[in-house]
């Protein structure tokens, strides 16, 4: 929100003039959002909306965990996974004009396990191919370009063997070279690669791709655009609680959370239910519901 401080004033306005009394709290930093979230929590606010894209609202939520406060979302920021997953728009005055008419969810996220660290995340956690993607990403590309800096370190990837990696679901061992344990459908706000993922679930859907060959992805990126990746061979689709990550060889294996680099392998990931309570579209927690009331999807321990 710092690039447009004009549409941070105008929801602002817009939640005033709705009754609500206002408080800005400013990052400077990475880290900042979250410690000023767990400040907030202690203070007794009523409510935390974060300003900002998935990696901004990562923190927020790291602050957050396990409190009763809900958050909200105003969306702005390179990418919007969860703004587009859950319909809520891209113009942050217009979803805090819509407040009032959102409903509060309790819903689970997943955690992140790695030597001497964890952290949480409500959208995915990716290894291999596309966490070598954001932990080599030019900040500067990244401000310019947005999402297209993306797609630029991705084609340069198009030409190095890729490194690869065991997953672990249960029973299932699988090596690939892009792992995605994620609790959305969307991925970067214009793919859906977990086709049959939902926030209102207590399970990942793990998709893992094989091969360290990249010309595979060729073929794979027309699958997952076509909608049916998950029927293709070389890609698997688990639903687990439960996600172990481990090297296939020597090489450094990168994972990232929500977007953000998030270290390397080995890892561990883990659903974490009752964790926090997001403000959704009404209309979203009942289409999730409907979709997924008759489903008897095992997850895998």
């Amino acid at each position: 929100m710092r690039r447009n401080p004009k549409l941070l004033a105008a929801a602002a306005r817009s939640l005033e003039e709705q009754g609500h009394a206002v408080t800005l709290k400013p990052t400077g930093g990475p880290g900042d959002a979250t410690r000023i979230a767990a400040r907030c929590v202690d203070g007794d606010a009523d409510l935390i909306l974060a300003a900002g894209g998935d990696g901004t609202i990562n923190e927020v939520a790291n602050g957050m965990i396990g409190s009763q406060v809900p958050l909200g979302i105003l969306p702005a920021g390179t990418a919007n996974v969860l703004a587009t997953e859950t319909r809520l728009g891209s113009c942050p005055a217009r979803a805090a004009g819509g407040l009032d008419g959102l409903d509060p969810v309790r819903i689970a996220v997943g955690l992140l396990r790695t030597e001497g660290a964890e952290r949480h995340f409500l959208l995915m956690a990716g290894a291999g191919l596309d966490a070598h993607i954001v932990a080599h990403l030019n900040p500067k590309v990244k401000k310019a370009l947005g999402k297209g800096a993306y797609w630029l370190s991705g084609w340069q990837s198009a030409f190095r063997r890729l490194e690869e990696l065991d997953v672990e679901c249960g029973s299932e061992r699988v090596r690939c070279s892009f792992a995605l344990a994620s609790r959305v459908r969307n991925y970067g706000g214009d793919l859906e690669i977990a086709r049959g993922a939902s926030l209102l679930h207590e399970h990942f859907e793990v998709v893992l791709f094989e091969g360290a060959n990249p010309l595979r992805f060729v073929k794979y990126f027309a699958g997952v655009v076509a909608g049916n990746a998950g029927r293709m061979r070389g890609v698997h689709v688990l639903p687990a609680r439960c996600v172990t990550l481990r090297p296939a060889s020597r090489e450094t294996v990168h994972i990232q959370v929500d977007g953000e680099e998030a270290g390397t392998l080995p890892a561990r990931l883990e659903v974490v239910p009752d964790a926090l309570t997001l403000l959704l579209p009404a209309d979203f927690a009942k289409r999730e519901r409907q979709r997924w009331t008759t489903s008897r999807t095992p997850s895998r321990d």
